[in-house]
């Protein structure tokens, strides 16, 4: 599904990351975890095209992504998520769903103000199915911004997979969550998978990485150390010095 050969990203002299390699398989759960500052979201903006990469390549399905705007990625069959919230605040949550759902009716003129204004039938099916995925069926008509941070959270990957995508990028989904929402938000992503996508999560909390991925890879100053099932990582002295803060006499 997803190939990163010899990827590498600098900024000035900092090297963000490091001739990385990965390669995710179709239908996976794949973690990605480290400190902060090991290179987890800017392996995301790479994939996702907000950054250039600075050497190497990265091929979705065989095909090479470097050429591709943000975009174009998205209509290829890759979506995000960002770490720090980013809805449209001033739409409503239908509206933050409608904006990521392309159609074919936008091919005529009337397409898109019809869509708006009228909620067309097939594309309201499937936006009423993502409210319904998300838990927000019944906010549909109200602010983006109104909601409780969790609401939002819970949108904002609603919205990622109204765009149907094949690779989708969780960066962070959990931070600043509760136990019980990320309980939820476990329960959600597994859905997603059962509906076909493939999956790449970012993530600090371990007993959601941990619990629901198939392998995971651990950064460190923008370098892979390690690479594994879950049980492996955890075993892992390199990991658990750099990143779980154990080491031999802990």
């Amino acid at each position: 599904m997803l190939e990163v050969k010899s990827l590498s990203k600098n900024f000035g002299g900092v090297k963000a990351v490091r001739e990385l390699d990965l390669a995710v398989n179709a239908g996976d759960i794949f973690g990605v975890i480290g400190p902060n500052g090991s290179g987890k979201s800017t392996l995301v903006n790479l994939i996702s095209g907000v950054f250039p990469a600075t050497a190497g390549e990265i091929l979705f399905q065989g095909q090479s992504l470097s050429s591709l705007s943000p975009h174009a990625r998205v209509k290829a069959g890759v979506a995000r998520t960002f770490q720090n919230i980013r809805l449209f605040p001033g739409l409503t949550v239908w509206q933050n769903l409608w904006v990521a759902r392309n159609s074919a009716e936008d091919t005529r003129a009337e397409g898109i103000s019809y869509r708006w204004f009228r909620k067309s039938g097939p594309v309201k099916n499937e936006i009423d199915a993502m409210l319904e995925f998300s838990g927000l069926a019944d906010k549909g008509d109200e602010l983006a911004s109104s909601l409780a941070f969790g609401e939002q959270r819970r949108l904002e990957l609603a919205r990622a997979a109204a765009t149907k995508p094949r690779l989708l990028l969780l960066d962070e989904p959990a931070a600043g969550m509760n136990h019980d929402e990320i309980r939820d938000l476990d329960k959600r992503i597994r859905q997603l998978r059962q509906q076909g996508m493939t999956i790449i999560l970012i993530e600090h909390v371990m007993d959601l990485v941990m619990g629901i991925t198939d392998r995971i890879a651990v950064l460190n100053f923008g370098s892979k150390i390690a690479e594994g099932e879950p049980a492996a990582i955890q075993e892992n002295k390199s990991v658990q010095e750099a990143y779980l803060g154990q080491s031999d006499g802990d």
